[in-house]
């Protein structure tokens, strides 16, 4: 038997790589006799850039940038030489993972740093920018990159506004006169992992905003900041950013970027996929598994195992799923993708004991799986 272990991270927990390399552990321990192909996945959130990477030849690039508030730390992206391609993760600068559970503010984290990453490599004559935008801690639409590019933000009385993006409630123009020349020459790809857009229930503000930190207050601001961000696009550009598909993505940085830079918006997961080769893989697999975190709806739109199902059940492969939470019923949508879901979690426990026990977790049931596998 041939099976491709493709697995996403486990936020918190393990990277895709670690997990990946937990399910075939947990295989090799069984009674299975298999061959294993190990390709863990990126959707566009943390860790997707880097995996490219390894895939590809590069050399990373650090440099100071600005953190999510303001502060100066080191940051890198991958640059290959060849082809003139940096590749970046936003949550290098703006991410999440920068701050400390007391520090998220998205009504004052920014993603300037960001900004300054794609400075540096246009600073090395890069010709396409590979962006992967998951795990922001932003909710600004682009504003701080956009920013740190160049462009002005101004509110009634011609002054720029300093504060983003709570400021952005007093948006009165845009100004992009001094919008960074060199973008004009390079192509972006900005690879996101939600399909929500930028406005609305299924907005940045009402969808991630809490998940950064926004209480319910906060969230409606933030909703009315990117609301004026988006009018006043329209009314000075003619872009309507609200109805762009993945828009919404890292906090509306997506939407932004499409509108100011050209940016291309593009599955992440579907990007990653032709970037590894992965169609070829599925041609010798018997059998697919992948995983994540969190099992659920949100999977379906857009999310890496939701990806990996997609072109395995093209090439009528079956998959097996793996996840640390599941629901309670699997719906019919999901069985359509995935032909059998497997919690690992091995007994009632907090998220913090979960995340803990993550590792053993997935390897005793891959090793479980593996043995079910070898009655067949």
């Amino acid at each position: 038997m041939n099976i491709v272990i493709a697995p996403n991270a486990f936020k918190g927990s393990l990277s895709a790589e670690e997990t990946a390399n937990c399910i075939a552990k947990g295989i090799r321990q069984s009674n299975l006799s298999c061959k294993l192909d190990l390709i863990p996945i990126g959707d566009g959130g943390d860790g997707t850039a880097a995996l490219i990477a390894k895939k590809w030849n590069s050399r990373s690039v650090s440099v100071n940038v600005h953190d999510p508030l303001g502060r100066i730390i080191k940051a890198s992206f991958e640059w290959v030489v060849k082809e003139k391609t940096a590749l970046i993760e936003m949550s290098e600068a703006s991410g999440l993972k920068l701050l400390k559970s007391n520090e998220l503010n998205p009504l004052k984290a920014d993603s300037i740093g960001t900004g300054e990453l794609i400075t540096a490599s246009l600073n090395i004559d890069a010709k396409k920018i590979i962006l992967a935008v998951g795990g922001s801690a932003t909710v600004d639409g682009g504003t701080g990159l956009l920013k740190s590019l160049g462009v002005r933000f101004l509110n009634g009385s011609g002054k720029e506004i300093t504060e983003l993006p709570a400021g952005l409630v007093e948006l009165k123009s845009i100004n992009i006169d001094k919008l960074d020349h060199r973008l004009k020459a390079c192509k972006i790809i900005v690879l996101c992992d939600v399909t929500n857009t930028l406005l609305g229930n299924n907005g940045a503000a009402k969808i991630f905003g809490p998940q950064k930190g926004a209480s319910k207050k906060e969230v409606s601001l933030l909703e009315k900041c990117m609301e004026q961000f988006n009018a006043i696009t329209k009314k000075s550009y003619g872009i309507n950013m609200s109805s762009m598909i993945y828009g919404g993505a890292a906090g509306g940085m997506a939407a932004g970027l499409a509108a100011f830079v050209n940016g291309k918006l593009v599955s992440g997961i579907e990007y990653f996929l032709d970037a590894v080769h992965f169609d070829d893989a599925l041609e010798k697999a018997d059998l697919v598994i992948t995983a994540e975190g969190s099992l659920d709806e949100q999977t379906l739109e857009g999310k890496g195992p939701f990806g990996v199902a997609v072109r395995a059940n093209k090439k009528k492969v079956p998959v097996i799923a793996l996840a640390g939470q599941v629901p309670l019923k699997i719906t019919k949508k999901m069985q359509n993708y995935f032909d059998v879901v497997f919690p690992i979690t091995h007994a009632p426990s907090s998220v913090e004991e979960a995340i803990i026990n993550t590792s053993a977790d997935l390897t005793r049931t891959s090793c479980e799986l593996g043995n079910l596998l070898a009655f067949h």
